[in-house]
């Protein structure tokens, strides 16, 4: 079964959509985060939910 780490973003409703992509970009290549849930607001504010797998080590003896 996966588990997921979640980060949950706002951001304000004077963000630009071009800088949100951007925003975005580096958490998906730097931290290998990917998009769950993005919920845009009619006043333009943003609400977006990232998750990233956790990787569990399991013991093999």
């Amino acid at each position: 079964m996966l588990d997921y780490s979640y980060l949950v973003l706002h951001l304000p409703r004077g963000t630009s959509r071009d800088a949100a992509r951007q925003i975005l970009t580096e958490h998906a290549e730097y931290g290998d985060w990917e998009l769950d849930r993005l919920r845009l607001y009619p006043d333009g504010r943003r609400d977006v939910r990232l998750r990233r797998k956790i990787i569990r080590v399991t013991r093999t003896m």
